[in-house]
């Protein structure tokens, strides 16, 4: 006999405008649903194919060149669909109209925020430059991929024989950014990226100290950086300082190779961890942190439980006076246009399309397309296509005007949400967020994943019960009981501001900081991440 059961508690309908509804858990072929909206009514409306978790079913007959939505947007066209028929490729394309119209006038104003005596607070470093820090890092940063090895070996041994945190409370520990950058580079934005980028961490209000390190040969070596810091007003004279943070230089092939530069490095760790410790959290506004919205390893609840929740705290934040930093625009594509029309005025919001377009001519050019993004993972978990993974995406993002667009780990200008250039992958973008200011992240996750940042707190928020109960090390929060109908959207936001807070004050370290993850990578421009 075939199950029967309420609607509501198998499926969700996101919006009152859509012809599909998304399983909460897995429906076998031939159930019932029972007080199903669209043109079963009544009688209940039954399941001709069984319909995996965060996949999606027609409530309505869906013919042939109709287009299929959720979220109330077009996620693809009709090939013929029947009420209670699986949505899949099968029956399904992926073709949707292009939106690309913008009101000739546009003044969308944000929340203001209260007075900052009546702001929300956290503990943290507040530098020279007036911005706070979450952490307070000794870091260690490579010019190249040629000096990444002795970079690592100058943090991982560092820490362990001259930081504890009982002789050094104030400092987190000693870091290192090695990647796969800075030599058989090509001139232009790879090179100005990596640049940016390393300056970038040097200076980032997370960082207490740092050390320099090259091998001496490479295109992205000291003398370019110096130039770089100093044209930018953020290197001394004497160049022992970096945006007032003290700064130590080591050059492998000048120290004699490998191990004699390492102990060069070494004797600068040393040095640096008394000037870093100087520094102690205070009682600060709120409204000092940015905040880096991050998904990766997407399903089909990303965009229904932990995106729109993570997407509240955002705007909570916002309200008080703080920042939001969003990336991954190859995610925008297919809701690019839900973007712009937030933007705080018509130039933002051609701005946002340039980002897209950017990224779209950019990978035609090298014989890709957008389309490619979704990983094996997140079909499996319902994301079918490019359209329905950016829909849910951008709610990370929340619901506040869009202040800005900048280049891929360029500072912000604006307090409120700001839109980076990158791509939508995490290892990457991560960094880029951090590097354009991000002092905390929050990453959702409905497939599981694991990484943090070298010197940012990453905070993963999970879709799904199932996934935070079996990874829940590496998982900090569970938004699955929006799935589970036990919580909401806006109570799962209020838990993530929260932790956010506890977490940016020193109060708790996030998983991936437990776990000791410290990802970092730089994304070029050439060849393209998508």
């Amino acid at each position: 006999m075939n199950e029967h059961l309420r609607f509501s508690d198998a499926a969700v309908l996101l919006n009152e405008r859509d012809n599909v509804a998304v399983a909460r858990r897995t429906l076998a072929s031939g159930t019932v649903l029972e007080d199903a909206p669209g043109d079963a009514g009544a009688v209940g409306l039954q399941l001709l194919r069984e319909v995996e978790p965060g996949h999606r079913f027609a409530i309505a007959t869906i013919g042939e060149s109709q287009l299929v939505r959720q979220y109330g947007e077009p996620i693809g066209t009709s090939l013929g669909i029947a009420p209670g028929d699986k949505v899949d490729h099968g029956n399904m394309t992926d073709e949707v109209p292009i939106v690309r119209e913008l009101p000739a006038e546009m003044n969308n104003v944000g929340p203001t925020p209260p007075p900052e005596a009546e702001r929300l607070q956290f503990q943290g470093f507040v530098r020279p430059d007036g911005r706070t820090g979450t952490r307070n890092w000794v870091l260690v940063i490579p010019s190249s991929m040629c000096a990444s090895h002795e970079a690592q070996q100058i943090a991982t041994i560092g820490e362990f024989q001259h930081w504890s945190a009982e002789q050094y409370p104030n400092v987190d520990g000693v870091s290192a950014i090695p990647h796969g950058r800075g030599c058989g580079t090509p001139d232009g934005d790879n090179v100005e990226t990596i640049l940016r980028v390393l300056s970038s961490y040097a200076t980032h209000p997370n960082v207490g100290a740092v050390v320099f390190l090259e091998l001496g040969c490479e295109k992205t070596g000291q003398d370019l950086l110096r130039r770089w810091m100093r044209e930018r007003g953020m290197l001394s004279e004497d160049e022992q300082w970096v945006g007032d943070r003290p700064a130590r230089w080591v050059g492998i092939q000048q120290a004699g190779g490998t191990r004699r530069a390492i102990e060069q490095g070494l004797a600068a760790v040393a040095e640096l961890l008394p000037l870093a410790n100087q520094t102690s959290r205070e009682a600060r506004p709120i409204s000092e942190l940015v905040l880096g919205v991050e998904c990766g390893g997407s399903d089909g609840f990303s965009g229904i439980s932990a995106n729109p929740s993570l997407g509240r705290a955002a705007d909570l934040l916002v309200a008080q006076g703080g920042s939001v930093i969003l990336s991954e625009v190859p995610e925008f594509c297919g809701a690019e246009h839900l973007l712009a029309r937030r933007a705080r005025d018509r130039a933002t919001g051609e701005a946002v399309y340039a980002m897209v377009d950017w990224y779209r001519d950019r990978a035609a050019r090298l014989g890709k397309d957008l389309g490619m993004n979704p990983s094996p993972g997140n079909i499996a978990g319902g994301l079918l296509n490019i359209t329905i993974k950016s829909l849910g995406a951008i709610a990370k993002g929340g619901t506040t005007p869009v202040q800005g667009t900048i280049d891929y780990g360029a500072p912000i200008a604006r307090p409120g949400l700001n839109l980076m250039q990158g791509p939508g992958y995490d290892q990457e973008s991560v960094p880029g967020m951090v590097a354009s200011g991000a002092t905390a992240v929050v990453f959702t996750t409905g497939r599981g994943t694991t990484i943090g940042n070298a010197i940012c707190p990453v905070i993963k928020l999970a879709t799904n019960t199932a996934i935070f109960e079996r990874m829940e090390g590496d998982l900090d929060l569970n938004a699955g009981t929006v799935v589970d109908g036990t919580e909401t959207i806006d109570q799962v936001g209020q838990r993530v501001l929260e932790r956010v807070r506890e977490v940016a004050s020193g109060d708790r370290r996030s998983c991936a900081e437990e776990t000791g993850h410290r990802e970092f990578n730089i994304w070029a421009p050439d060849p393209l991440s998508l």
